[in-house]
């Protein structure tokens, strides 16, 4: 039994497709495949049921996964202590971040790996809800997300941005001769807003939920910017964040009222777990940067 054997194995089991586990370990489909039935063989049994469309793991597949899971973690173990002892590193790195916000974090990245080439660095955008999911679940080791006025469990954090989410008009809209509106006001009003997913996004959703009715979402887009643009000509109110409704050009910002909405963007990453050394040094860097 080999550990190349047992990394294919569980990156097939948890891909539950050979391309996707192939592309995950960087070797070719039809070597994977070969690994793992040789595998099979020396345990005597089908670890993975290949009838379906998709793969799925048999029962003897099930009873193999945790403790194939925790060989390959008792050797990057061995790998980290080792490492640290000698102070050379190296390993994985899995980052997180948010669709929109204003932190430069390719660029910290990037001054991380040319500091230590020996780290793997990915970088992965999603949704708030998905980046805290893989957090908790050890996929990824730190992230950027949208959070409300209490952080997630199980995470440590440093706030980035703590400001109003704020509603932004044309000089020329109806609203326009307001200095704020109560959130019940924007019923039924066409609003510009980041998608699904996001914080603001979120925010909105849940505080319009909580108001008895659901926003009326005209146009989306992915940038905060764009959706000033929208907005600046008439297409709608835009929900942005305070600072950049306040600054733009070409817009007049409205203070949400009743209930007033904020968000805050963190940078996250999981406290009831092992971190490797890579994953440490690389917290280190970003909580000192963010955080000053």
């Amino acid at each position: 039994m080999e550990l190349r054997q047992l990394e294919y194995f569980v990156a097939v089991a948890e891909e539950r497709n050979f391309t996707r586990a192939a592309e995950r370990v960087h070797v070719a489909q039809p070597g994977v495949s070969a690994q793992i039935r040789r595998l099979e063989r020396e345990l005597g049994q089908e670890l993975l049921d290949r009838s379906g469309r998709g793969v799925r793991l048999t029962d003897a597949g099930s009873a193999v996964l945790p403790y194939a899971r925790a060989a390959l973690a008792a050797v990057a173990g061995a790998r980290a202590a080792v490492d640290e002892l000698t102070g050379l590193l190296r390993g994985r790195v899995a980052v997180g971040m948010v669709t929109s916000h204003n932190v430069d974090l390719p660029g910290l990245l990037a001054a991380f790996h040319r500091d230590h080439p020996g780290v793997e660095v990915t970088l992965t955008e999603a949704g708030s809800a998905q980046l805290v999911e893989g957090l908790r679940d050890g996929t990824l080791d730190a992230a950027l997300v949208s959070a409300g006025p209490e952080p997630p469990p199980g995470l440590g954090f440093v706030v980035v941005t703590d400001e109003a989410i704020t509603a932004a008009v044309a000089p020329d809209h109806e609203l326009a001769g307001l200095a704020e509106i109560p959130l019940a006001e924007l019923r039924d009003r066409p609003l510009i807003s980041l998608p699904p997913g996001t914080g603001i996004r979120s925010h909105l959703e849940h505080a319009c939920a909580a108001a008895g009715f659901r926003p009326r979402i005209v146009c989306e887009a992915g940038d905060p910017s764009v959706l000033a643009q929208f907005a600046a000509h008439g297409l709608g109110v835009a929900i942005l964040p305070d600072s950049l409704a306040r600054s733009r050009p070409g817009l007049h910002p409205l203070a949400i009222v009743a209930p007033r909405l904020r968000g805050r963007l963190v940078f996250a990453w999981r406290t009831d777990g092992p971190v490797s050394p890579a994953a440490r040094a690389l917290l280190d860097r970003a909580r000192s940067l963010l955080d000053g």
